[in-house]
């Protein structure tokens, strides 16, 4: 009889054990649930939260990596960089009201191209020499204009995941410290697994802020050297109308064996940084 009461109730407590299964409920109860709830990352500021106190200057980093980034994707324009039809127009100006009315249109379209003719401008009838150094001048001064601010992409693009590795030690540290102070650690590895899992978010976060900063960095650089091949060019081509135009067609001295000897040009080109 006393087998038959025993059978009986094992039989009712195997089966409130597969209804609570069965309904989803957890074996351990809402105890052993409340851990779980807390580490599951429920939006973006719980996994910032959850990073600890050196999210802050990570989130600083992306903040100010995204404002250089905004900036220079607007001052590296090309229309702002090289107005267009800048070269041609200052040409048509130059051979109409000389040097005075090509700085004038020069000035009104102020651009790093237009100020690396007027280097060119300014220095029309001297020699090759001093042409050449003021225009490469010019256009050293005009490329570290253009790559103002990068050096701010590349610093953060190698700290941001120092600090990610800074805030996973600090993580570490803490999570070994508490299985060390804890009396009943021993067997329970889910007190150091929640600080491991706390730890690495610093440097996941990290990382998600370097890798697109190093892309910014070598894209907008990859940029820049386009532009500088530009202006280069604008200005070869414009040295080199004006050096046409002072030679004319027929201009020839003879030399004393009758051979021709033509006209010493007023400039060469000459190429920019």
């Amino acid at each position: 009889m006393h087998t038959h009461i025993i059978d009986g109730w094992m039989t009712i407590a195997w089966s409130a054990l597969a209804q609570a299964e069965e309904a989803g409920a957890p074996v351990g109860g809402a105890a052993d649930a409340a851990p779980q709830a807390a580490l599951q990352v429920q939006s973006v500021w719980d996994f910032v939260i959850k990073g600890g106190p050196v999210m802050i200057p990570i989130i600083a980093c992306s903040l100010i990596a995204f404002a250089v980034f905004a900036e220079r994707m607007i001052a590296l324009r090309k229309r702002g960089v090289i107005p267009a039809r800048v070269a041609d127009g200052v040409v048509e100006r130059y051979r109409e009201g000389g040097k005075p009315g090509a700085l004038a249109l020069l000035r009104d379209r102020n651009s790093p191209a237009s100020r690396v003719l007027q280097a060119a401008i300014k220095r029309i009838g001297e020699s090759t020499e001093a042409m050449e150094r003021h225009v490469q001048e010019a256009g050293e001064r005009e490329a570290f204009g253009l790559r103002k601010r990068l050096r701010v992409l590349a610093v953060i693009g190698g700290i941001a995941p120092l600090l990610g590795l800074l805030g996973t030690i600090f993580g570490m540290i803490n999570a070994f410290q508490t299985v060390a102070i804890s009396p009943d650690a021993l067997g329970k590895t889910e007190l150091l697994a929640e600080g491991i899992y706390q730890a690495m978010i610093t440097t996941a976060a990290g990382l998600i802020v370097a890798i697109p900063v190093v892309i910014a960095h070598h894209w907008l650089a990859a940029r820049i050297d386009w532009l500088v091949m530009e202006i280069d060019r604008v200005t070869v081509d414009f040295v080199e109308s004006l050096n046409g135009d002072a030679q004319p067609a027929k201009a020839a001295t003879q030399n004393g064996d009758g051979a021709a000897r033509p006209a010493t040009p007023v400039m060469q080109p000459a190429a920019s940084a």
